[in-house]
C-alpha cells in the first residue's frame, strides 16, 4: 500500500508511548444494539442509559427511525426509543448492510407485527457468520421464511407459537433475535445451546423488565413463557468488556500503569488469566475497577478465541498485537469466526513476525515494530494496529479509522488522556 490518503478519517500516532493514568469504559456496543432492537417489541418508551456514542449505534438508530420508531438522545445522554409508530416492516438495505446487529430487528418485527423483511446483515468481513440459526428459530415458532430477491422474508398467520429450538452453534445475535421473538409467542419456548455471553444475559434482563418471562439466564438452555404484550422499561447498558480489554492489553503491551474504571471485571476472567500469564499484574480496585501494570518482560502465551466464558473473539486481534512484543512463540486458535486474521497483513507491514494458517496464527517475538502506513480493516483489526502503533518506533498513519468509530467511543480522547500523542484528521 502506498502513502496516498484513503477516503475517510485517519489517525497519526507517535510511537514509544507508555500508558499512564485512569480511563473510564463506555457502554457495551453489543448490549446496546440488542437493547435498541428490543424497543420494537412494545409501543411504550424504552429508556437506555449508557448507550455508547459510536457509529454503529447511530446507524441502528437511523434504521429504527426509518421503520417508524422514535429515537431520541436525551440531554442526560440516555437514549429514548418508542416503537409505537412502526408501520413499515422492511428494513432498508443500505442500513442493514452497514451493521450486522441491524438484522436483529427481524425477531421483534415478526413477533409483534407478523411480518419482517431484511437483506442479509453486513458489518465486518470476519467470516461467514451464517444466519441459519435465526431463520430456523423463526420457522420452529411457526413463521414461513423465504427468499425474495436479495431479501429474507418471514411472516406468520397470527401469533408465533412456542417451540423447542436447538441452535447448531451458540450464536450471540441468533440467540438474541430468537429470544426477542419468543417473548410474544403463544406458549413456552426452549432455546437449547443458547449463547451465554454477558450481552445476551443483559438483553434477557431487559426483556424481563419489560414484562417477559425468561428463566435460565446465563445458562445454555433458556426458557421463555410467551406473554400477550410487553411494556416500557428503563435500563442501564453494561460496560463494554471489549473496550476494557483493549485498554488492559494496551497497558500491558506498553509497560504502562493504567486504572480502568467502570469495567465489567467479573466477566473478563479469560483475559485476566492470559495477561497474568504474559507477565502483567492485574489488581482489583473495588467494584468495577482494575489496575493493569507491567514492569518486566512479556512472555509468550497460547490461547483460543472461544464463546463465553472463553477469551472473546473480539480480543483476538488486540492480544495478537501484544504477543508481537512477548518473548517466545505464541500460538492462537480462532474458534468463532473463520476470517479473523485481517490484522495479520497490517502488523507485518510494521515488522511483526506472524504466520497465519487457516484459523490459527503463530506469533514470534519480541520483534521491534516500526511506524508504517496501515489500515483498520475492521473494528478489532483496527484496534490491533492502534496498539502496535503505540509501541512502534516512529510515526504510524492508520487509515479507514471509521471502523474504529463503530466500536470505540472517543478512542483518541481516551488515549490522549493516558499520554499517547496522536491526531485525527
Amino acid at each position: 500500500m502506498n502513502a496516498q490518503r484513503l477516503r475517510g478519517p485517519r489517525y497519526t500516532v507517535q510511537g514509544g508511548a507508555v500508558l499512564q493514568g485512569n480511563v473510564r469504559i463506555s457502554g457495551a456496543k453489543n448490549a446496546a444494539l440488542a437493547a435498541m432492537c428490543a424497543a420494537l417489541l412494545t409501543d411504550e418508551d424504552i429508556v437506555l442509559a449508557n448507550v455508547p456514542d459510536i457509529s454503529d449505534a447511530d446507524s441502528l438508530g437511523e434504521l429504527l427511525t426509518s421503520v417508524g420508531a422514535d429515537v431520541e438522545r436525551q440531554s442526560d445522554g440516555a437514549m429514548r426509543l418508542n416503537g409505537g409508530g412502526v408501520r413499515t416492516f422492511e428494513a432498508p438495505s443500505e442500513l442493514i448492510t452497514e451493521n450486522r446487529a441491524s438484522f436483529q430487528v427481524m425477531g421483534p418485527l415478526l413477533a409483534r407485527h407478523g411480518f419482517a423483511s431484511s437483506v442479509p446483515p453486513g458489518g465486518d468481513v470476519i467470516g461467514q457468520r451464517p444466519i441459519d440459526v435465526h431463520l430456523v428459530g423463526f420457522q420452529a415458532m411457526g413463521a414461513t421464511v423465504g427468499r425474495v430477491g436479495e431479501r429474507f422474508v418471514a411472516q406468520s398467520n397470527g401469533r408465533l407459537h412456542g417451540a423447542r429450538i436447538f441452535m447448531d452453534y451458540p450464536s450471540v445475535s441468533g440467540t438474541q433475535n430468537v429470544l426477542m421473538a419468543a417473548t410474544l409467542a403463544d406458549g413456552r419456548t426452549t432455546i437449547v445451546n443458547a449463547a451465554t455471553e454477558p450481552e445476551v444475559q443483559e438483553l434477557a434482563h431487559l426483556l424481563n423488565a419489560m414484562g417477559a418471562k425468561i428463566s435460565g439466564i446465563g445458562g445454555q438452555m433458556l426458557e421463555v413463557e410467551g406473554v400477550e404484550r410487553l411494556h416500557g422499561a428503563t435500563a442501564r447498558i453494561m460496560p463494554d468488556r471489549i473496550e476494557a480489554g483493549t485498554f488492559a492489553v494496551a497497558a500491558a503491551m506498553t509497560g504502562g500503569d493504567v486504572v480502568i474504571e467502570d469495567a465489567p471485571v467479573d466477566v473478563m476472567d479469560a483475559l485476566w488469566a492470559k495477561l497474568r500469564a504474559a507477565g502483567a499484574l492485574i489488581e482489583r480496585r473495588g467494584e468495577g475497577c482494575v489496575r493493569v501494570v507491567r514492569t518486566g518482560e512479556l512472555r509468550a502465551v497460547n490461547f483460543q478465541a472461544l464463546p463465553y466464558p472463553g477469551l472473546a473473539t473480539d480480543l483476538h486481534a488486540p492480544m495478537a498485537a501484544l504477543l508481537t512484543q512477548a518473548l517466545g512463540v505464541s500460538i492462537i486458535h480462532e474458534r468463532v469466526f473463520d476470517n479473523r486474521m485481517l490484522y495479520v497483513s497490517e502488523l507485518r507491514k510494521m515488522g511483526a513476525e506472524i504466520v497465519s494458517t487457516g484459523s490459527s496464527a503463530i506469533v514470534s517475538g519480541p520483534t521491534p515494530l516500526n511506524g508504517a502506513h496501515v489500515r483498520a480493516l475492521d473494528v478489532r483489526a483496527g484496534a490491533a494496529v492502534m496498539l502496535a502503533a503505540l509501541v512502534a518506533r516512529g510515526t504510524t498513519v492508520i487509515d479507514e479509522v471509521s471502523h474504529l468509530d463503530r466500536g470505540y467511543e472517543r478512542l483518541d480522547e481516551k488515549l490522549r488522556g493516558l499520554g499517547v500523542e496522536l491526531k485525527r484528521d
